[in-house]
């Protein structure tokens, strides 16, 4: 069950902030420029997010296209829509195609994943379910995943559940050029 997310936003993005963002994205795929924006209201939480999401992004264990089916996965479990479709310019312009992005919306037996595909998404479910992986699914998932992979695996879908968290209660808005959900492709 998921309550009503808000449909403008409870924080407005700092300009002087979002023009800087939006100058430094000016050659981007991805456009985050509220969200910069938003979490500069909060200077140490806005470094602190952009240090820890960086590293989970490009510095882990993990290779960028488990992180992006890890953090998209979770966007659609919180239904953050801004989270998803920030991750889905990214997962497009480097790993993942539309019917990728498609599939990680919907039961996991429905998609083309790999064993350890199949069982990265298992381990994000489970945390978003009940914020602990089951035995089983540890035991898929480490067959597949060093312990190293592991930690980053978790940790990437934590950061991304308090990221939607946060956007979603902020009521952080999409910005231009940013997709909603995806559809079924035909």
């Amino acid at each position: 069950m998921h309550l009503t997310r808000p449909t403008s936003p409870r924080l407005k993005p700092i300009p002087k902030v979002a023009e800087r963002a939006r100058e430094a994205m000016e050659n981007s795929f991805a456009n985050a420029v509220n969200v910069i924006a938003t979490l500069a209201h909060s200077r140490s939480i806005s470094k602190a997010f952009g240090e820890f999401a960086q590293a989970i992004l490009y510095k882990g264990d993990l290779s960028r296209r488990d992180v992006e089916i890890a953090v998209l996965r979770m966007g659609w479990n919180c239904q953050s829509v801004y989270e998803f479709g920030q991750h889905t310019l990214m997962a497009l312009a480097e790993v993942m195609t539309e019917e990728e992005i498609y599939l990680v919306t919907r039961p996991i037996s429905e998609g083309n994943w790999t064993p350890a595909e199949a069982a990265l998404l298992q381990v994000v479910d489970d945390l978003y379910s009940d914020d602990c992986v089951s035995d089983a699914t540890w035991a898929e998932a480490t067959s597949h995943f060093s312990n190293a992979e592991m930690v980053h695996l978790i940790a990437a879908s934590g950061c991304y559940r308090m990221v939607s968290g946060l956007l979603n209660s902020t009521g952080v808005e999409r910005d231009e050029g940013v997709p909603s959900w995806p559809t079924a492709l035909r």
